[in-house]
């Protein structure tokens, strides 16, 4: 039997689901194959979204049009914004999900999807004609053809499990791996390689002694994923904390000759931001305590993630470790932690669209490009899914630069420097994350998105009404002059400096001491320009306070984003041999030979590529 579609996307994880979302609405026949439905975009780890930078993805994501964004908020049992005490380039939105609702409820939503059909079946072999991807043949006989395909495997390509010595092949837990997929991509001169992530125990709730434990209660405010959304609806759920001991520890390394990640079982590369438990005793032989984090998987269930203690070791080892925490004295489980190992591809291999480099019309989006995280891989996918779409109707890829999102610092990230480890998305690799806040990707994004035609007109609308909104209060805060005697009573109260002359009502706001809704209570003809939509009032409040305060700070960036946007501008692709170039140290002319950079800022951020190897061509170019 053969099919046929513009886009065929391999894998219903969180890429996937993005990846097929993304080229449907941009009008692509699409086809979702992934091997069991009612798992689709399963949170194989954490049923978490968002945390720090992670969650600025996710708010890009929706404001491109995605889905992500509502599919959290409509099952989010717990949101806290992280990083408060600092500034608000750093806040980032995360959510605890009910698991089981998370994904009928991306289910619902691509049932919904026009121009979109899912198919229950595992490739087997990638179909590979005059060097370009033209489809699949899958396990069961079926031969899918498309204009593009996308690959979103996740950990399924020769998945295999560990616990103790136990060694199970498998994508997940009670899942099978995917064998001979990998294969049929590297035999075309794609370069693939292991890595390692790994789960930890799940306890069931009615065991745990929850008065030894510190609550965490979750927050009920205006913030939210979706620009588009209306709030959370399910039942708000506290999270639990608590520490290991030294008899922990003590336990745990009792079992370390049979963990796989020290008897030599395991060789692949593991995540270093999200270690085991064993690798923390072995890191920090001094510690005498880490935190651990228990947390609700859904709204109706016993069972709970322990966030923090994330583990291969033999799980006698793993339960007789825990029953040393007061709060675990009699703890029940449902099954121990585990690790997996799992095939990616080297992402340097890619273009900034996501394509590879050595078959056409082949894209690939998330943990198979070495990523680590929900967030991450939809953040890819998404991109992938666009930039599918776009392949087969012959227009320009979508490409998005460092300053424009955390997604583009991500993919250059990825195709620049490619990885040594699971790549986790963190605020510190934003050059520029004073643009990319988690307020502002509305801002940034969905105007871009809309002539795209990924973007529907209700989301642009909705945007520009916000827009209006935003600049008619800025305008009235910029023009607005405060006399003394009207404010200086009330300065004095909130506990900043009166002032000896007028000024404009802006001048006030960039004070710290002082926020808009303080003010509004004050000045009447303020509160009244505040007067927006009810369920959008505060959002559009934070989103003026937030320009009028970094406002220089914001300028000051944005100078610096645009003088790197010159070196972007100038591109080198095809003009150089760079191993002919012995003005080059001999690492920059094998680093740029194997990435081939398109533009000389993507040169720049190459690992092993100076700033003297950058002058050498800008000389060369005589520029």
């Amino acid at each position: 039997m053969k099919m046929n579609y513009d886009v065929l996307v391999i894998g219903g994880g969180h890429a996937g689901c993005e990846a097929a979302a993304a080229a449907a609405n941009m009008g692509a026949k699409t086809c979702l194959v992934t091997m069991d439905m009612n798992k689709i975009a399963q949170m194989s780890c954490n049923p978490a979204v968002g945390g720090i930078a992670k969650g600025q993805i996710v708010r890009e994501i929706d404001a491109l049009g995605g889905q992500m964004g509502l599919v959290t908020d409509a099952t989010a049992i717990q949101f806290r914004m992280l990083n408060r005490s600092k500034g608000p380039a750093v806040w980032s939105p995360r959510a605890q999900c009910d698991r089981e609702r998370f994904i009928w409820q991306w289910r619902t939503t691509l049932d919904a999807t026009d121009n979109l059909d899912i198919w229950q079946d595992q490739a087997d072999e990638l179909l590979v004609e005059n060097g370009r991807a033209v489809g699949v043949r899958t396990i069961w006989g079926a031969e899918l053809r498309a204009g593009s395909v996308v690959v979103t495997a996740g950990t399924f390509l020769n998945g295999l499990m560990h616990i103790g010595r136990k060694m199970v092949r498998g994508g997940r837990i009670a899942e099978p791996a995917v064998t001979g997929f990998t294969e049929s991509i590297t035999r075309h001169g794609i370069t693939a390689g292991r890595m390692k992530t790994g789960t930890p125990v799940r306890i069931d709730r009615r065991s745990v002694h929850f008065e030894d434990m510190e609550i965490q209660d979750g927050e009920t405010d205006y913030h939210r994923f979706s620009f588009m959304g209306t709030g959370r609806v399910l039942k708000q759920l506290p999270c639990w904390t608590c520490y290991t001991n030294r008899e922990v520890h003590d336990t745990l390394r009792s079992g370390l000759a049979d963990s796989p990640l020290y008897n030599g079982q395991i060789q692949s590369i593991g995540p270093r931001y999200c270690p085991s438990i064993e690798t923390k005793l072995v890191t920090f032989p001094d510690k005498d305590l880490h935190p651990l984090f228990l947390e609700p998987e859904g709204e109706n269930t016993n069972e709970m993630y322990l966030n923090g203690f994330s583990s291969s070791l033999p799980m006698d080892i793993q339960i007789a470790a825990l029953r040393h925490i007061p709060a675990f004295r009699d703890i029940k489980v449902y099954r121990p932690g585990y690790a997996i190992e799992y095939d990616f591809f080297d992402p340097t291999q890619l273009k900034h669209s996501l394509e590879s480099k050595i078959i056409s019309r082949l894209f690939f989006a998330g943990q198979v490009n070495g990523t680590t995280g929900y967030e991450e891989a939809g953040g890819q996918g998404l991109v992938a899914g666009v930039n599918a779409a776009m392949a087969c109707g012959g227009g320009n890829p979508f490409v998005m630069h460092r300053d424009e999102s955390y997604i583009g610092v991500l993919i250059d990230d990825l195709v620049t420097k490619g990885v040594d480890e699971p790549y986790r998305m963190f605020t510190s690799r934003a050059e520029f994350r004073i643009l990319l806040r988690q307020d502002d990707a509305d801002a940034r994004l969905t105007e871009r998105a809309y002539e795209l035609g990924l973007a529907k007109r209700e989301r642009y609308d909705h945007w520009k009404k916000k827009q209006e909104y935003i600049e008619r209060i800025e305008s009235f805060c910029k023009n607005t002059p405060v006399k003394t005697q009207d404010i200086n009573p009330a300065l004095e109260k909130l506990g900043t400096t009166p002032l000896r002359e007028g000024c404009k009502l802006a001048d006030l706001i960039s004070r710290p001491q002082l926020s808009i809704q303080a003010l509004a209570d004050i000045l009447p003809a303020f509160k009244a320009v505040l007067d927006t939509p009810a369920d959008r009032k505060e959002e559009i409040a934070e989103a003026v306070e937030i320009r009028i305060k970094y406002k220089g700070y914001v300028e000051r960036e944005r100078m610096v984003a645009e003088k790197m946007h010159r070196l972007e501008n100038i591109k080198i692709k095809g003009r150089f041999k760079y191993s002919e170039m012995q003005q080059l140290s001999t690492e920059a002319r094998q680093k740029l030979q194997a990435i081939d950079p398109e533009t000389l800022a993507q040169a720049s951020r190459i690992p092993g590529v100076s700033p003297s190897d950058i002058n050498v061509m800008l000389v060369l170019m005589k520029r």
